[in-house]
């Protein structure tokens, strides 16, 4: 759980923001700290400078004890010949402790100076102020500690305080935050590791606020009803297919059965042609059944230069049909594979052929930039509400089943995936008479 939640969106998220907000206190508390310590050096320097000016006046007033009373950690009175006469109490009876002097041509220097043995070798602030008497050149020495760099450990608690404070709030609101966040997400793949192939009807919660964790809900559950439809149509495809490929091994097995039942009186030579009959419908079904598994599975295709009138021309040299076939062919160019618009091609025209009466048209032409190829035939034609029903794998027309009992019922899905794969459409529009199955594929320039 631990190495599941340290890797987990909302602990970085939460890390990543602390971890900023650490930064940006560090910087805060430099400048802080910085500002500061500058102001503090320099009252420290003023308060230093004011008390060895308060010696200097009783210097001139001619008051100066013995032992000078003063806010600094020391001071001491040199007179002309360099002795020390006056002292605060702490360097009473001590030597002149520097040397340091002002410029010629000032009357005061302040400087920080460091190793002074009395001072345990610390760091010390000294103001040297020159006093002009009638004997000579008096020095004044005041010393004072300097500012350290935290300037004092309230203000550095103070500062370590608020940070550690910010850092808490931060990783605190932002966990929060990403908590509340992504709540909707895991709903959604609670949901989604509910659901399984044989309960595709759930669908995951959606978010109220119209923002991109409700997009993503909808567009999954758009998905999984596309995921239903899918299942349900290779349910019912798998159904269908079972009752299909059933029915030619149900009658080969009843021929050669009756057969059995009798061998010295069987024909067999009608029973070895009714039995390559129902071979060839179920060789029909099970290559029907592999061309459309190719075509779901994105198989690829050979692309050419392919002129459907050509196709069209070519396809009725090579077989003789039963009924008459009037053509009307205009060039129209389209990239493909040749192979499968042929069998497009072909289904079309054997289905014409099994319901027309007793004439096929076929036009070729182009409409803007559409390649168009008309398939009509004279029969009794498709209603409207049963014009999408016909590409329905293995759905048959009760007069299309009763007219032609050995078709496979794939001729027609399989032409319009082909349409599909080439970028076009397969529909069925309305026509006087019979049934007029048009398809629609981008034309090229020949």
């Amino acid at each position: 759980m631990i190495a599941r939640y340290a890797g987990s969106v909302r602990a970085r998220l939460a890390l990543i923001a602390t971890a900023g907000v650490t930064l940006l206190c560090l910087a805060v508390s430099v400048m802080v700290l910085y500002g500061v310590h500058g102001a503090a050096v320099d009252y420290r320097t003023n308060e230093v400078v004011s008390a060895a000016l308060r010696v200097v006046h009783l210097i001139k007033r001619g008051d100066l004890p013995d032992i000078v009373i003063t806010d600094a950690e020391g001071v001491q009175v040199l007179n002309t010949g360099g002795e020390v006469v006056a002292a605060s109490a702490n360097l009473e009876g001590r030597p002149r402790l520097l040397s340091l002097i002002p410029d010629p041509d000032n009357a005061s220097r302040t400087q920080t100076v460091c190793g002074v043995p009395d001072f345990d070798h610390e760091c010390e602030i000294v103001a040297v102020f020159r006093v002009y008497e009638q004997d000579g050149d008096w020095m004044v020495y005041a010393y004072d500690d300097t500012v350290p760099w935290y300037v004092h450990p309230l203000m550095l608690a103070l500062l370590i305080g608020m940070t550690l404070l910010l850092m808490g709030l931060t990783w605190f609101g932002t966990s929060r935050t990403v908590a509340r966040t992504l709540a909707p997400v895991e709903a959604i793949r609670a949901k989604l590791d509910e659901i399984t192939a044989t309960d595709l009807g759930q669908r995951v919660p959606v978010p109220s606020n119209p923002d991109e964790l409700h997009a993503l809900a909808k567009t999954a559950n758009r998905t999984l009803d596309r995921l239903e439809a899918a299942v349900e149509q290779q349910r019912r495809f798998a159904s269908d297919a079972s009752h299909d490929l059933r029915s030619p091994i149900t009658a080969m097995r009843t021929q050669v059965e009756e057969a059995m039942l009798h061998p010295l009186e069987a024909d067999w030579e009608q029973t070895g042609r009714a039995l390559l009959a129902s071979l060839d419908r179920l060789q029909a079904i099970v290559t029907d059944l592999l061309t459309l598994a190719r075509l779901d599975a994105g198989a690829p295709q050979a692309c050419s230069r392919v002129d459907l009138s050509e196709l069209v021309r070519a396809e009725l040299a090579e077989r003789p049909r039963s009924k008459k076939v009037k053509t009307d062919l205009r060039p129209a160019v389209v990239d493909g594979d040749r192979l499968r618009l042929a069998r497009l091609l072909t289904n079309l025209l054997d289905n014409a052929e099994r319901h027309a009466e007793s004439l096929v048209s076929v036009t070729v032409m182009r409409e803007g930039g559409e390649a168009v190829l008309e398939v009509l035939d004279d029969g009794a034609g498709i209603a409207p509400g049963q014009r999408e029903f016909v590409f329905r794998r293995f759905a048959r027309l009760d007069a299309s089943r009763n007219r032609d009992a050995g078709g496979t019922g794939l001729g027609l899905p399989i032409a319009r995936e082909i349409a599909r794969h080439h970028g076009g459409t397969l529909t069925i529009a309305d026509s006087d008479s019979g049934a007029r199955f048009v398809l629609r594929l981008p034309a090229k320039d020949g």
